[in-house]
Parts: C-alpha cells; structure tokens; sequence
C-alpha cells in the first residue's frame, strides 16, 4: 500500500492571498485549517474534537485575512490540522505529529512508520515553507521590506489552568519590532498583554519565526489572541481593525529607531 498522504482532488497544503501586496508585513498563518487528509479518516477522534482548538487556530485565519485586506500585506496560510502534522514545529521533535494533544490522546498519529511520517512532512510541512521562502526571495529581489507577522489564537483555559491575557506577542532572537508593537497595545489601555506569553519562541518549539525570521535578519512578531475574543465574526473584524494601525505605527518606529528611516 502506497505511503503517499493527499489525493489529486484534495486542496494544496497552502494558500496565498494577496501575493502582489505592496506592505512590508507578510502574514502567516500556520495554524489556519483543520482539514484532515480522507487516507486519515479522522484519526480516530470525534469531530467536536478536531473543532476546538487542539486542532486549529480558532479564529486566526479570518483576522490574518482581514489584517491582509487592511495592511495590503500578503498572507499564506495552511490548509490542513495541526494534528496531522504541526507546521510550527521541526519535524524532528515530538510534538511534531502529536501522540497526545493537551490531554487527548490522537489514536491516528499511534504507530506511524517512518514512511508515513515522511509522507506528511513531504507533502504538508515542505511545501507551505517552501513556499513562505519562495515568497521572502521574490521580496528580498525586488528590494521590498519584510516584518513577518505570524497570525494565532489560543484557549482561554489549558489544562484547567485560566489564561488572563487578551493578547500575546511572542518573539526569539530579535526584539525589536516585538518591543515596539508591544508599546503600542500597552499605550492603548485596552487590554492585558502578554509579553512572550502564554508561550515564548524558541529553536526547539517553534519553526516560523526561528526559520524564516530570526535565520534571515528579518524583524517579526508572533501575535497570539485569545480565542474566545475571535471566535465570531464580529470579534474577528474587531481586532483586525485595531491591530492594523498598531502594527503600521510600530513599524514606523522601527524603521526610524533601526535604520534611521522615516518609513
């Protein structure tokens, strides 16, 4: 029985919106879709679960879309669930095909060989970051500015345990932008904000950011939103509208602070 994951008439593992936008930012979303490919079923799990959040960013994508729309910015963003294979996470690492996601155990991942995890990083993971590169060389060649804005959402609870912010930024090496962004939610009075939480970024954990970003000397920020705030359209539009002019203002500042530009 072949290995190969995705059928001909199933969706690409990524879509790009807005290829030809004229923003620095370049949003993405990782996290976006929960689709699971048909050879998979619904490995093993009841669709409730694959709903909630341990299979999807609640939310992300329609902020990332109308964050697109408002900045002008080009968006990519994944297709399939986390729970097939996590494209914010190295392959190398165990959380990379979850056995266990908060505290569900993911009958579908249990015993996979070598082949079928190949399978999924070959046809998931590799295309949407080679396409993310592809889209950061045609930038870097035709001499436009690049923040990477890497959309998210999280649960208001994990593991019993109550999350107070309404927002998160998250960051690694660079600090940047991260620290202007972070100073123009906090001048808004509006909402409690989390300064690299309810997570923080690094090598081992995080693949975005460190790959694409931190690797390459391009600012960036991970922007982390609870998800009981986005789960409606009405909130979705909301925080875009907030966030758009935040995130422009930020890079004003960075520009000027970083490279003595005024825009």
């Amino acid at each position: 029985m072949s290995d190969k994951l995705l059928s001909p008439d199933e969706p690409a593992p990524f879509t790009v919106r807005n290829r030809e936008g004229t923003s620095p930012f370049l949003l993405i979303c990782d996290h976006a879709g929960k689709r699971i490919p048909r050879r998979l079923g619904t490995l093993g799990l009841p669709p409730a679960e694959i709903d909630r959040h341990i299979g999807w960013d609640i939310g992300a994508l329609p902020v990332a879309e109308q964050l697109s729309e408002l900045l002008d910015a080009t968006l990519i963003s994944q297709t399939w669930s986390r729970l097939v294979i996590d494209c914010n996470r190295p392959p190398s690492v165990v959380s990379s095909i979850p056995l266990v996601s908060e505290a569900t155990d993911i009958p579908g991942n249990q015993g996979l060989s070598a082949a079928q995890k190949l399978a999924r990083q070959q046809e998931i993971f590799t295309p949407y970051h080679d396409e993310i590169r592809r889209l950061l060389t045609q930038r870097r060649q035709c001499g436009q500015a690049t923040c990477i804005i890497s959309v998210h959402s999280f649960t208001p609870v994990y593991l019993d345990i109550p999350r107070p912010w309404h927002i998160g930024l998250l960051y690694h090496r660079l600090k940047a932008y991260p620290q202007a962004f972070l100073s123009q939610l906090q001048a808004q009075h509006r909402w409690e904000v989390g300064d690299n939480q309810p997570y923080s970024v690094s090598d081992e954990t995080d693949y975005a950011i460190p790959q694409h970003a931190d690797k390459n000397g391009y600012p960036s920020v991970g922007i982390e939103i609870r998800q009981d705030l986005i789960t409606e359209a009405e909130g979705q539009t909301a925080w875009a509208k907030a966030l758009a002019p935040l995130l422009q203002a930020a890079w004003q500042n960075y520009r000027t602070e970083h490279d003595g530009l005024s825009a």
